[in-house]
């Protein structure tokens, strides 16, 4: 059995928290090794990014700030410490999916650097779906919304380490998606998941809060794969566009299943 050597596993650390958010972090190495360290570490990424969510959303309902107020700011620490990396994937592959053209021009529509009237739309849609629903959960305690705002990152970033599971093509021959597509064994991208879903589950117990967290990641991963076959069907494969796209995608179902439950 092969050994991870430390240096593989910072250098997945690295890739992660570099590529995956603004945090002050040097990615030293591209290679597929890398990308494959990365993406396994993509929901410890996630973890980071909920954490300071719920931290800021938290404060701000300490401090004496309705739930509204609170649930826009979770919103938006996401969106800063990605720099809009995932939302901007959304809009992009929001205008390809609805261009209704054949893939290498919707490839080169996604391309752009403006945003069509399907990515406006679908941003503006996603970013209220969150909002509304946070302000309901941080309305029932700001533990249930707190808990939230973590498993939604958490089910934003896991979306990611599936996603690069063996057997997923790019659609570019170049870019983040190039990078990534296909680098994680099918195994290894089951256990992680495996794990996450556990720890999660076992966590909203813990805590009180929830019975349902667990069913909730695994709905917001369902939703995630749906869209990741069409946009495979679609375009031929994955992009940077797509996984920014999958990442919104699996955080704003996470959270709707959370109020429902």
């Amino acid at each position: 059995m092969s050994r991870t050597h430390p240096r593989q596993g910072s250098a997945g650390l690295r890739f992660a928290f570099g590529t995956l958010t603004v945090l002050p972090v040097r990615v030293t190495r591209w290679d597929r090794e890398a990308a494959r360290g990365g993406m396994l570490c993509a929901p410890l990424a996630g973890l980071v990014v909920g954490g300071c969510s719920a931290a800021l959303g938290v404060l701000l309902l300490l401090l004496g700030a309705g739930a509204p107020l609170a649930a826009v700011a979770t919103v938006a620490v996401p969106a800063v410490l990605t720099r809009g990396l995932h939302l901007d994937g959304l809009a992009d592959t929001a205008d390809g999916l609805g261009s209704g053209k054949p893939a290498e021009d919707a490839l080169r529509i996604m391309k752009q650097s403006d945003i069509g009237p399907f990515g406006v739309l679908t941003v503006v849609l996603v970013l209220l779906a969150q909002t509304a629903a946070l302000a309901q959960l941080y309305g029932d305690s700001w533990t249930r919304g707190a808990v939230a705002a973590v498993v939604s990152a958490l089910a934003g970033r896991l979306a990611l380490t599936l996603a690069a599971r063996a057997g997923v093509p790019a659609a570019r021959p170049e870019g983040l998606g190039a990078a990534v597509a296909g680098v994680v064994p099918v195994a290894w991208a089951l256990t992680v998941t495996l794990g996450c879903v556990v720890a999660a589950g076992a966590a909203g117990l813990a805590l009180g809060t929830y019975y349902g967290v667990a069913p909730a990641l695994v709905l917001a991963l369902c939703a995630a794969e749906l869209l990741l076959r069409r946009c495979g069907r679609r375009f031929g494969g994955v992009t940077g566009d797509v996984f920014g796209a999958l990442t919104e995608t699996a955080a704003t179902a996470a959270l709707v299943v959370l109020c429902l439950g």
